[in-house]
């Protein structure tokens, strides 16, 4: 005799969770970073590409700060890629706009197109860690005390990045910014 069985639906798998969770964080993360809803999406992808071969054992809930930190350390990665390699765009920029949820970071809006590349140029010359920091600070709006919890550091080590970072970006982006160089 056969046992009844009992039909249960099975739970989503845990990365359709975390996408569910996160992706939108993420997503906004890379655009602030590379300016370009495509890029962002690419980035999206790669990242939870990457989490899925890395099979989390963390709860889906506290994966956020990880995810976040890979976003911006994806995007910088592309943009050091497209500077050794720059990219030809197959579309006028002007033709494609950022949707509504991904539009331009409040600090973005006062800047010209140029300036904006340049700044994504010289971030994607910084060092890793220094690109990452000024990102965090500056593009995503942390606070010196949470980047240092969130790159388990010090506020003195941040602080002292950050200002390193925007006297290398004052000399980089002088001539942008009216000043000599």
């Amino acid at each position: 005799m056969q046992a009844a069985t009992r039909s249960i639906e099975p739970e989503p798998p845990a990365i359709d969770r975390i996408f569910a969770l996160h992706h939108q964080r993420v997503a906004h993360a890379a655009y602030r970073v590379t300016g370009n809803p495509s890029d962002a999406e690419d980035v999206m992808q790669t990242v939870f590409l990457r989490l899925l071969r890395r099979v989390p054992s963390d709860p889906p809930e506290t994966l956020g700060p990880y995810l976040h930190r890979a976003a911006v350390n994806a995007a910088l990665d592309l943009l050091r890629r497209r500077k050794r390699r720059p990219a030809v765009s197959l579309e006028d920029d002007a033709a494609g706009s950022a949707p509504r949820d991904m539009a331009p970071a409040p600090d973005h809006v006062g800047l010209g197109s140029e300036l904006r590349q340049q700044l994504r140029r010289a971030i994607a010359g910084l060092s890793p860690r220094a690109a990452e920091i000024f990102v965090l600070r500056y593009l995503e709006g942390y606070g010196n005390k949470e980047i240092a919890e969130l790159l388990d550091t010090t506020q003195s080590t941040v602080g002292v990045t950050l200002h390193r970072v925007r006297e290398q970006l004052k000399k980089d982006l002088g001539c942008y910014l009216g000043e000599p160089s």
